[in-house]
């Protein structure tokens, strides 16, 4: 069996607001990724299986790549339709706030849900999870937010409620929040759920090829420019960079989700130890960033971009240019060099 994660009265505390509900909502982080949608995606089939009734509430659009998926045309963009998820929320028994630690992650939605009268749920695996929430599971030891769908399904002694749809949904998610276990993915407890995913019945195969290889034209376009203009390798620190403007990305007909993995590309590299993608949004310039080894990507993002995450795969945002965002990357890289990085035991 897997490894025990969960304080019992916590999960008691969360049937009984399953048991009590009636109108559940599910709220995850703004720009969702795989995990994101796919946690959603899972909690809501296992909760509609169960005969309750859900809606899932995104604060904008996700990938294209993505909606594949068992139901996603039935999630609820806020951007698109603010009246009725502003209904929905406020009418909400329980909201589960899935994938992210803290309200501001949600952007406008923020407000509405912390001003709502429902019990709030918190199921996610980022470190330092805010309080607003009056159940929190939080685990970041726990590679996503998918994988603690599952086991918190266990934990309620409902796995057979965990039909095909949910199971896609979750292997989705588990998929693309280690990149395709390439990391964050050593602890074994992983394979046996996907043991059990496939026993249920999914095609991983098929999921892979949903996500990782059917691209739009633009989106290959774009990704080769981004490799051949846009990638510059710092030899030094065993980093690579990669930069894209708004201008650039809408040149190639940019739809929310074609940047999506491409922070991964330059990890190809042998030697490469640090990824950085910063990129020009409508609302700021977003970083991810990924590292091999001993390396704490969260560190660098937290102390240079107001961010955080995991040790190999972390993100943050900074306010001003493009041009200023590399500038204090640079800065960073000379103070936290990923190449002269040896790491500690609590780092590793």
């Amino acid at each position: 069996m897997f490894t025990k994660i969960f304080d019992e009265k916590k999960v008691q505390k969360l049937e009984s607001y399953l048991n009590k509900g009636e109108n559940f909502v599910i709220v995850t982080h703004l720009s969702p990724d795989g995990d994101a949608i796919g946690s959603s995606l899972g909690w809501y089939h296992y909760l509609s299986v169960l005969g309750y009734s859900a809606n899932i509430v995104v604060p904008n659009d996700f990938p294209a790549f993505l909606k594949w998926m068992p139901d996603a045309r039935n999630i609820i963009i806020y951007e698109r339709h603010q009246d009725y998820a502003e209904r929905l929320i406020r009418e909400a028994d329980v909201i589960f706030c899935l994938d992210f630690n803290e309200s501001k992650r949600i952007g406008k939605l923020a407000p509405f849900v912390e001003a709502a009268d429902a019990r709030k749920v918190m199921i996610d695996h980022h470190l330092e999870p805010a309080g607003f929430c009056h159940l929190i599971l939080s685990h970041p030891d726990i590679s996503s937010t998918s994988e603690i769908i599952f086991r918190l399904v266990c934990a309620l002694k409902t796995a057979d409620a965990i039909n095909k749809e949910a199971a896609e949904c979750i292997y989705t998610g588990m998929m693309t929040d280690t990149g395709a276990f390439t990391y964050n993915s050593n602890h074994p407890d992983i394979y046996l759920i996907i043991r059990e995913l496939v026993r249920i019945g999914i095609d991983k195969d098929q999921i892979y090829r949903n996500v990782y290889q059917v691209y739009s034209e633009s989106r290959l376009r774009l990704m080769g420019y981004t490799i051949y203009e846009k990638m510059k390798i710092y030899p030094e620190q065993k980093t690579a960079l990669i930069t894209l403007s708004l201008d650039e990305m809408n040149h190639f007909n940019y739809v929310p989700g074609d940047t999506e993995g491409f922070v991964n590309l330059p990890l190809s590299i042998e030697w490469i130890q640090f990824v950085a993608f910063i990129r020009e949004s409508s609302d700021g310039i977003k970083i991810s960033l990924r590292s091999t080894g001993a390396f704490p990507s969260n560190r660098f993002a937290a102390a240079y971009f107001h961010g955080g995450g995991h040790k190999n795969a972390s993100g943050g945002e900074f306010s001003g240019k493009l041009e200023d965002a590399v500038r204090v990357f640079e800065e960073g890289l000379m103070q936290l060099n990923p190449h002269r990085f040896q790491g500690n035991e609590e780092d590793k």
